[in-house]
């Protein structure tokens, strides 16, 4: 019994040897490259841990062909993971870099009042909305705001602005709304 458990100890001793001289003979070539490849120290710790254990996973499994060194071996391991690594990273953007491109001026935070408004414009449904913002938001001509929403003439264009302010008319008095409500 004691003789399996030395053999035991012997074999684990002799794993974390290996493991020790295949860190210091391999990692600073890991490392080396993470770096060449624009990754920090703590990218080539990652990738030279997850090399080791796919190796030693490889070891026990029986699947292991080494032609060269075992150095080598889990260096191409290495490198394939930060290959696979980088490519996935670049398809992924982060959300500060994302944020710091968008400007949000301070009076473009809705108020209250605004957002009321908006609600009742919104029941005039959605043509009205393009109509009504084109022409008193953006201020565009009568006969530009024909080309750009597609309306048949100049005269359609005003009728229809005549329509939907007709539809929000309605819209408040039929809540009973007044004036000074949007204001206060």
């Amino acid at each position: 019994m004691e003789l399996a458990i030395d053999i035991i100890k012997q074999q684990q001793l002799s794993r974390e040897q290996y493991f020790e001289h295949l860190y210091g003979s391999a990692f600073p070539k890991v490392a080396a490259f993470v770096s060449k490849m624009n990754g920090s120290f703590d990218d080539a710790k990652d990738i030279f841990q997850d090399a080791l254990v796919i190796f030693f996973e490889k070891i026990e499994e029986g699947k292991v062909v080494i032609n060269t060194s075992e150095e080598a071996y889990v260096l191409g391991i290495a490198k394939h993971l930060w290959v696979r690594k980088y490519k996935q990273d670049q398809r992924l953007v982060s959300f500060d870099r994302v944020e710091s491109g968008i400007e949000i001026p301070a009076d473009e935070v809705p108020d209250v009042n605004t957002l009321r408004l908006l609600r009742v414009l919104e029941t005039a449904g959605k043509k009205c909305m393009q109509l009504l913002r084109a022409v008193y938001y953006e201020k565009i001509s009568i006969k530009n705001v024909t080309n750009r929403l597609r309306y048949r003439n100049e005269h359609t264009v005003s009728v229809q602005k005549y329509k939907c302010l007709e539809k929000v008319r309605d819209t408040v008095k039929s809540k009973s709304m007044t004036y000074e409500q949007f204001l206060n």
